[in-house]
């Protein structure tokens, strides 16, 4: 018979695949970092081994995490909320690695531009995410949950206000018209992974909340 004590411990399995989660997300964000540069110093642009590796890793990730849902009667918090976290996290990565698959069938269309505005709010976005979800296992009240998100939905505004004044640029420059289409995919990618970090942080306030 196993004591209660046994069934609570497992409480910090899901603390541990959630952080994990979260940082391979951090993780596919500093790899895109690291292929800008390269591209900027014009080095040849490695393979997407790295994005998928990070892709793969927080797949199996959310796998064993509902596995663990499956086989748990206790959970730390409500079973639905820890599902919904796993996949806005997942999301992240995955569209980390569609940016660097774009990214390298047409590097020589980023000729003239420079992301590290952009890359500069999606890696203070995953990084927030980061903290918000470390901040979970240490029971994360209301009042620090709000205001890490607030700090996102700022990044995410600043996010909004940059993609516009880009398409704006864009459509009104003149640029081929391949260019366009290929930048103007690029823009919503970066945009939407930003996205995805507000989603993340928008569920562990509603996880503070109700455990406040």
């Amino acid at each position: 018979m196993l004591s209660i004590q046994k069934i609570l411990g497992r409480d910090e399995k899901f603390f541990d695949l959630l952080e994990a989660s979260a940082q391979e997300a951090d993780a596919s964000v500093h790899h895109l970092i690291a292929l800008l540069e390269r591209l900027e110093k014009k080095d040849s642009p490695q393979s997407l081994e790295e994005f998928v590796r990070s892709r793969r890793k927080d797949k199996q990730i959310t796998q064993e995490l509902t596995e663990q849902l499956c086989k748990t009667f206790i959970t730390p918090f409500e079973r639905e909320d820890i599902q919904a976290l796993s996949a806005a996290l997942y999301k992240i990565p995955k569209t980390v690695e569609k940016i660097g698959e774009r990214i390298l069938i047409c590097p020589e269309d980023l000729r003239g531009h420079t992301f590290q505005k952009q890359v500069e709010l999606l890696d203070q976005a995953a990084e927030t995410v980061l903290a918000m979800v470390k901040q979970l296992r240490k029971g994360i009240d209301a009042r620090t949950a709000r205001e890490m998100n607030d700090k996102l939905q700022a990044i995410e505004g600043d996010a909004d206000q940059l993609e516009l004044d880009r398409l704006r640029d864009l459509f009104q420059g003149d640029y081929d018209p391949k260019q366009v289409v290929f930048l103007h995919d690029l823009y919503g990618l970066l945009e939407k992974v930003i996205d995805r970090c507000r989603d993340a942080g928008n569920i562990i306030l509603r996880v503070a909340l109700k455990y406040s």
